[in-house]
């Protein structure tokens, strides 16, 4: 390899490495966020799910490791230090065995996933109180307005609530009541609502003015607009990490002894 090649080859990946380190960042952010968010659909799954509590943590830790291999990776391919430049490799190759792990095991249980999603919910919509007090039933409410959806599947799903069962009148969740493109989006309607012009002798779904369509059908509906988004991004993720393999293996490879006074000391 002439030392043009290896000159383009050792700031490439210094590129690559400063890109990882800033992705382990977000990664590591992503992570925090879900535990400390409080206002949206994975508030309303975290409070009922150890499971995505447990991801979120590995989101940290995978995020906190990708930053210290993309700070090895950098010190290592501009110093030229081969053993930098090997942890580099490990680390590398072991996120992307375990982004394909992931993948493969979220894709085989991605009706399980569903299922839990499904069970959380019902269970928040049976016990929703008239004051919706909880983070859980404050979190729902921000879906449903948000989403423009009600229940899970339907609004039907809402008859299951003892309060709306046993009413008489028109009753529905005020956070699925349709809402005018002037309204302000940012006021979130909370507990029951009752219909001003209500004739109905039961509390049917049919008589409710909210959203029609169920927050799962929402859902599915967004993952299929941005399946493509998604998996490109995911391909392209792959794709830098096998390049960033091939030319941390070309520079050890160029590198047969090392000084290790180049290696800045703090």
């Amino acid at each position: 390899m002439g030392a043009g090649c290896v000159k383009v080859t050792k700031y490439f990946l210094f590129l690559f490495n400063l890109l990882f380190f800033i992705l382990g960042a977000v990664i590591l952010g992503f992570g925090v966020w879900i535990l400390a968010d409080k206002s949206s659909f994975i508030s309303v799954l975290q409070t009922s799910s150890s499971s995505l509590q447990v991801g979120a943590y590995v989101f940290i830790g995978v995020g906190a490791i990708t930053m210290l291999m993309g700070f090895l990776g950098c010190i290592g391919a501009v110093n030229e230090v081969r053993c930098l430049l090997g942890l580099y490799f490990v680390f590398l190759l072991l996120i992307l065995i375990a982004q394909v792990t992931v993948g493969v095991l979220f894709y085989f249980n991605a009706d399980k996933l569903k299922q839990e999603m499904g069970n959380t919910v019902m269970d928040i919509i049976q016990n929703y109180s008239v004051n919706a007090s909880s983070s859980r039933e404050e979190a729902w409410d921000y879906v449903q307005a948000q989403v423009k959806c009600c229940g899970w599947v339907s609004p039907s799903n809402w008859t299951r609530n003892p309060v709306l069962k046993n009413s008489t009148k028109t009753t529905y969740p005020c956070s699925c009541e349709k809402t005018k493109e002037e309204d302000n989006q940012l006021i979130v309607k909370k507990g029951f609502c009752e219909s001003d012009n209500s004739t109905a002798s039961e509390n049917s779904p049919e008589d409710w003015p909210v959203h029609p369509e169920g927050c799962m059908e929402k859902a599915q509906a967004w993952l299929q607009e941005n399946f493509g988004i998604l998996l490109g991004v995911c391909a392209g993720v792959a794709v830098i990490e096998l390049l960033g393999l091939f030319l941390s293996i070309c520079l050890c490879r160029y590198i047969h002894s090392e000084d290790y006074s180049k290696v800045p000391k703090y």
